[in-house]
């Protein structure tokens, strides 16, 4: 689906969150990254996140959002600034490919921040609407906040090399 005319577009690199009004364009790639948006029922609003580290920080990345759990105040902290209850917003979740499937066959890192996310949105009580995990692709996804669906494509690892 096309971006609309003169509407905001914000690509999130690993560690960003953004916030994102009706209209407003929000994408991202990823491998073994998870990304998280938490919107409105109504889909008004939507803030995503790009998680690269599910595990706890040491001292010198204290607040860093590339860690989850910084990652998941920001998202809150910015949903409550403009009036918005998160534990009311419903949740998509994407990426936690295994990039090096030939290197690892079951637990790895995309599997982790996977768990991790979950376990987190179920602890909060907020409901998971949509999720696409795992694998051994990179995911490219973009949502025009509003009613239309969130597009996610799946890039297989090895056409990058083509």
């Amino acid at each position: 689906m096309p971006v609309p005319q003169n509407s905001a577009s914000q690509t999130l690199h690993p560690g960003d969150v953004a916030l994102a009004f009706e209209g407003e364009r929000l994408e991202t790639l990823l491998g073994s990254c998870v990304a998280v948006i938490l919107t409105d029922p109504r889909r008004t609003v939507g803030v995503m996140c790009h998680i690269v580290y599910c595990g706890l920080p040491n001292a010198a990345s204290k607040g860093d959002t590339a860690y989850a759990v910084f990652a998941m105040q920001e998202m809150f902290t910015r949903l409550r600034t403009i009036g918005i209850t998160p534990q009311l917003c419903q949740a998509f979740i994407f990426g936690g490919g295994n990039m090096f499937p030939g290197m690892f066959s079951r637990k790895h890192v995309g599997t982790s921040n996977v768990e991790w996310v979950e376990h987190f949105l179920w602890t909060q009580g907020i409901e998971i609407v949509g999720e696409s995990t795992g694998g051994s692709c990179y995911r490219k996804i973009s949502w025009t906040v509003g009613a239309q669906a969130l597009n996610v494509e799946c890039v297989d690892s090895n056409d990058e090399d083509e």
